[in-house]
């Protein structure tokens, strides 16, 4: 699970959303559970990725934040003339922050 100690310590600062976007786009690659957001199963190219939040919250245990995520899928045969191509995509997430240990989880809520 992908650690978010800067976004934790920001909590619930008027820094945290700038926080976590930072932290989100600089994640290693495969990171993000963007698999399960292509539209046209292609190859997630999560080279180049951006962050928007959407909305934050929290319970007792953890920091609750809705995000959507733009990045690039690789569709291949097509039978193009431009194979492979890459297409703009969207998908939007849950991120539930540990308040002890700033792990977080991803739920993919709507491609």
């Amino acid at each position: 699970m992908p650690r978010l100690p800067d976004t934790l310590q920001e909590w619930p600062s008027g820094s945290f959303d700038k926080a976590l976007k930072r932290e989100l786009e600089t994640l290693p690659a495969g990171s993000l559970p963007l698999e399960k957001c292509t539209s046209r199963c292609g190859i997630v190219d999560d080279s180049d990725i951006s962050v928007t939040v959407i909305n934050t919250g929290q319970n007792e245990t953890g920091i609750l934040a809705r995000i959507g995520v733009f990045f690039t899928e690789i569709v291949a045969g097509c039978v193009c003339g431009d194979d492979p191509a890459p297409e703009n995509a969207y998908c939007e997430m849950l991120i539930s922050i540990d308040k002890t240990t700033a792990e977080a989880g991803f739920e993919v809520i709507q491609t």
